[in-house]
């Protein structure tokens, strides 16, 4: 049964297999990458049926992700291949500390494209709920309109609607247009989950109670519940009702690769919420998949099964 919905852009993702600058490595190991597509490999690792929008190119890497799709156990019956366009591509650097140099391919993509008519035929019968991002948005203007459909549907259909910035400045014509589209959006989720860098371009401080108080206190806002990412420090949470807390993050004492955290931290603060988890325990396994997607080279590869899970928070 189907339970998650997500969209976004998977794209092939060749990693280097040696600590140098970009231009100059000779070798890279192939994974996949994508925001969404790291959520959902999470969600479905931890046994919750999750099904993933999004459109392919008709070319190898769009046929790997089909099958690591399902490999994966994530429905792929959303996916479409793209007869035009080709699917997207990322270099990554390997780095022995910090955040890697990161080169993006995903100009005209064939995810690019999609339009509100691709969102059309979704069976939302067993969805609880959907997780979306800011970076679709980015991509085109007809994306754009495809990510605020589905919410709008979404919230029609009585489904929780959770939303992350997940910042790409460079893909955007303009910071402005940045910020109106991506602040906008955020009105349309019950959960909004920024990290203090965003909330600084997006509203203006680092101070995670006034990041909250912002996206509480939109015009014409749907959110209940605001989760602010204070990356080593963990987490505060402050809701629509004027209750907050702090939660801690886990320790991680090698950090190999820092993308993809702020995925597991969503893969585990949903998946707890399904499960019927309150928020304190919910943010809490965010924490903890967020810190084991930090310790292994991959955007995915550190996501846990829930025996993996259990170890780690109960070792």
């Amino acid at each position: 049964m189907i339970e998650v919905l997500t969209i976004g852009e998977p794209m092939g993702l060749m990693v280097a297999d040696e600590v140098k600058p970009l231009k100059d490595v000779e070798h890279y190991t192939r994974f996949l990458c994508g925001a969404e597509l790291n959520f959902a490999v999470g969600i479905a690792r931890l046994k919750h049926g999750v099904a993933y929008i999004s459109r392919v190119g008709k070319d190898p890497f769009g046929a790997h992700i089909k099958d690591f799709l399902q490999e994966n156990q994530i429905d792929n019956r959303y996916v479409n291949y793209d007869d035009e366009f080709m699917t997207g591509m990322q270099l990554k650097a390997k780095v022995e500390s910090g955040d890697p140099e990161v080169v993006n391919f995903r100009k005209n993509t064939a995810f690019s494209h999609m339009t509100p008519e691709d969102i059309g035929n979704i069976d939302w019968s067993t969805i609880k709920h959907l997780h979306s991002t800011g970076i679709p948005p980015a991509l085109s203007l007809s994306c754009r309109e495809t990510a605020g459909k589905l919410m709008d549907t979404a919230r029609e259909k009585g489904v929780r609607i959770s939303f992350d910035p997940n910042l790409r400045p460079a893909l955007w014509k303009s910071k402005e247009e940045m910020i109106r589209a991506i602040n906008h959006l955020a009105t349309k989720a019950d959960i909004v989950l920024p990290g203090v860098s965003e909330g600084e371009i997006l509203m203006g401080s680092r101070e995670p109670e006034q990041i909250a108080d912002f996206y509480l206190q939109q015009p014409g806002t749907h959110t209940k519940t605001v989760i602010v990412k204070v990356g080593a420090e963990g987490s505060f949470v402050k809701t629509a009702d004027g209750k907050s807390f702090k939660s801690p993050a886990f320790k991680v004492e090698h950090v190999v690769d820092t993308v993809g955290a702020g995925d597991g931290f969503a893969v585990g603060t949903i998946s707890a919420l399904l499960e019927g988890m309150t928020m304190e325990e919910a943010v809490h396994r965010g924490a903890a998949i967020g810190a084991l997607a930090v310790m292994v080279r991959g955007d995915n590869e550190g996501l846990p099964t829930r025996e993996q899970l259990q170890a780690f928070m109960h070792p």
